[in-house]
């Protein structure tokens, strides 16, 4: 595993391709921190499938529910006086 600038990156980027083609992972560094990778295909479809998927929004959840839609109460929240 290389790590490499940004410039760097930019200036070479073909040899770098070729090599995640054989395998390697590089890293590649924004002002001297890491910042991304450049990896083999076959690593980040890997990847992809072990993410987490994103999580139903509660609403979502309730409508999945029997009876599905749920009527909303006309009246007011809280008692209100003049």
């Amino acid at each position: 595993m290389s790590t490499v600038s940004l410039k760097d990156a930019k200036a070479g980027l073909s040899s770098y391709v070729d090599e995640a083609i054989k395998g390697e992972f590089i890293t590649i560094t924004r002002h001297g921190k890491p910042v991304a990778a450049l990896v083999p295909l076959q690593a980040a479809e890997i990847a992809k499938r072990t993410l987490k998927p994103r999580r139903p929004s509660f609403l979502s959840y309730l409508k999945t529910f029997p009876g599905g839609e749920f009527e909303r109460n006309p009246s007011p929240s809280r008692d209100v006086e003049l």
